[in-house]
């Protein structure tokens, strides 16, 4: 067999305003709810399974998203609506503006708990050829 990542889990205060913020910035779904854990399905099969911890337990994590210009569209759409503070890059050192890295574009922002979650439209290093 081979080895896929099948879910993660994300810390959060409250599970459901989290996980609600990135499915509907993504336009994504809430696909399941068990126990202390809200689950939000990636295209790929991959959930996402925010889970309400206490707040000195959680600790920023970096979430990286490879996504089709049209999700990077209306998703950046969103941010720039709701004035979700964002970069170009990880440093927050360009505010208000995306990068275009390896010929796409990218974004960096925070959701509700400050995990640094980034949108790019072209893979690190660029696609294969």
């Amino acid at each position: 067999m081979s080895v896929e990542l099948n879910h993660t889990i994300v810390h959060a205060r409250d599970n459901r305003e989290s996980a609600e913020f990135l499915s509907e910035l993504l336009g994504l779904e809430i696909t399941g709810e068990w126990g202390p854990f809200v689950a939000v399905a990636l295209a790929n099969g991959v959930t996402l399974d925010f889970a309400a911890v206490p707040e000195d337990r959680i600790t920023p994590q970096h979430y990286a998203f490879l996504v089709s210009e049209e999700v990077f569209d209306a998703a950046y759409a969103k941010i720039v609506d709701r004035g979700i503070a964002h970069w170009a890059d990880p440093h927050q050192k360009q505010p208000g503006t995306i990068n275009h890295n390896d010929g796409g574009r990218g974004v960096y922002f925070l959701d509700p708990v400050g995990h640094a979650m980034e949108l790019i439209t072209v893979p690190y290093g660029g696609w294969p050829e």
